[in-house]
């Protein structure tokens, strides 16, 4: 006579407060679906029925795709450049703004029209309209 061993399946049961906590994590891109998946040994599934019950973007109707890594890698690597385009751009409004209000100034001090008087130069320095 052998013994017959039996495997019991044990059935976790998860608290709300932690599903919507794996939930809020998602949505907020700290970690994908299969991330969740293997931190937490929860099958993908499972927690794609979490995102059906608790996201406030991703309903029962709505298809959740995810990105592969190269495209998360590639988006972020495109928002740091977004940034420091928007900072370039920025540097250059200041530049701009501080040029214009030296032309002001001098319009004013001097009496001199540096965007009039920049159209009508001559190649000898000298505009049209003066004279010797």
């Amino acid at each position: 006579m052998g013994t017959k061993k039996v495997k019991i399946n044990s059935r976790r049961i998860f608290s709300e407060e932690f599903k919507k906590a794996r939930i809020k994590e998602y949505e907020s891109g700290k970690f994908t679906v299969h991330e969740l998946s293997r931190l937490f040994g929860v099958h993908t599934t499972v927690l794609y029925r979490w995102i059906y019950k608790y996201s406030m973007y991703n309903k029962k109707s709505i298809k959740v795709v995810e990105m592969s890594e190269s495209g998360i890698k590639k988006l972020k690597e495109l928002e740091q450049r977004l940034k420091e385009l928007e900072q370039i751009v920025g540097q250059k409004q200041l530049k701009i703004d501080y040029l214009e209000k030296m032309i002001e100034l001098a319009k004013e001090e001097f009496n001199i029209d540096i965007k009039k008087n920049s159209d009508t130069l001559q190649s000898g320095g000298f505009s049209k309209t003066s004279t010797k």
